[in-house]
């Protein structure tokens, strides 16, 4: 079965070309914060793409009905809405990775790439494509989260999946991996400081990859125009 060419598009966007994270550079505040383990970046990144699947839905759902002069208001207080209920689930059933995230669960409302994409794309198309397109951003800056984190944390403290249990509860302890021993933590790696670093890194790479691939593919010849000339001496 083949994919719509628009569903293409939205997950080609929102993975790569349009990233979140590394390309719109929204939403950077808790990403260059919390990334300092790959739970915690885990944790934060499920959040969002349930905000984003579930808010671009509901703005689509009523896009009809809201006037455009209070459109922005009434976006935030969808956002919010599903922000609040997941900060209640994580309070009730994820207690010690809640308290671990600490104000940038809630700071999830200010996220500019979950309004942008309320106001850029759900408020202008049916539910199934703003729920895709929210799913797509959704994953885009999860994979930009984890992989932040995986990099901080492998460099900070040696390990892989640290503290997975406060997640995934206590079956996941055995999930953590020991790279290597450090006797004590790559404070650079750890702090935010070197979370702009490696952010930075990643940026380049991907724009590295951009260009290569844009090397790669076929240059479309001009046909030249062939000039006549005419001589009227004769």
């Amino acid at each position: 079965m083949k994919l719509n060419p628009e569903y293409k598009e939205l997950a080609w966007q929102g993975l790569w070309k349009n990233n979140p994270g590394l390309v719109q550079l929204l939403g950077l505040c808790p990403l260059l914060a919390v990334t300092s383990t790959v739970v915690n970046a885990l944790g934060l990144g499920i959040a969002t793409l349930f905000v984003l699947i579930c808010s671009n839905a509901t703005v689509s759902a009523i896009r009809q009905w809201v006037p455009k002069e209070i459109r922005i208001p009434i976006f935030v207080l969808i956002i919010a809405t599903f922000v609040t209920c997941v900060q209640l689930l994580m309070n009730a059933f994820t207690y010690d990775l809640y308290q671990s995230l600490g104000i940038f669960l809630p700071l999830i409302v200010t996220n500019c790439a979950i309004i942008g994409r309320a106001e850029a794309y759900a408020s202008k198309n049916p539910i199934k494509l703003a729920s895709f397109d929210g799913l797509m951003m959704g994953l885009g800056f999860l994979a930009v989260l984890m992989v932040l984190g995986a990099i901080r944390e492998v460099l900070g403290q040696g390990t892989l999946f640290d503290g997975a249990n406060l997640l995934l509860g206590p079956w996941a302890t055995g999930l953590r991996l020991e790279i290597y021993q450090l006797d004590s933590q790559f404070l650079l790696a750890i702090l935010p400081p070197g979370a702009f670093i490696a952010m930075g890194f990643l940026i380049a790479g991907k724009n590295l990859i951009d260009n290569k691939i844009a090397l790669a593919k076929p240059k479309k010849l001009e046909k030249a125009i062939e000039r006549v000339r005419v001589n009227f001496e004769s």
